[in-house]
């Protein structure tokens, strides 16, 4: 298991939390909260090690795609696909705007 941080440009604090998603074989978690004005911070555990600039490289095109809240990040993952990264972290943004 490997445990890697990243931070993003965010706007303001996003308003509530939510979950999507299950760790389990070739999926993954996300937890969302809010976060600090202006940053997404990112906290990952996952099964694969040594793919922190895969991780990274796939984060930074998630979060420059949309306008995102200020929010910190929970990914817990068992060696997902980028695809089912970019769907669980869209699922969560989209949980956590029909809060508002």
């Amino acid at each position: 298991m490997e445990r890697l941080q990243f931070h993003f440009s965010g706007g303001a604090p996003g308003a509530g939390r939510t979950c999507v998603g299950v760790v389990g074989s070739g999926d993954l978690e996300v937890l969302l909260s809010p976060g600090e004005s202006g940053r997404i911070h990112v906290e990952l555990t996952t099964s694969v090690n040594g793919m922190s600039a895969i991780w990274q490289a796939q984060l930074e095109r998630i979060f420059a795609s949309h306008a995102w809240p200020a929010l910190n990040v929970e990914i817990n993952d068992f060696g997902a696909t980028p695809a089912v990264v970019r769907l669980r972290l869209e699922q969560a943004r989209e949980a956590l705007e029909s809060l508002q």
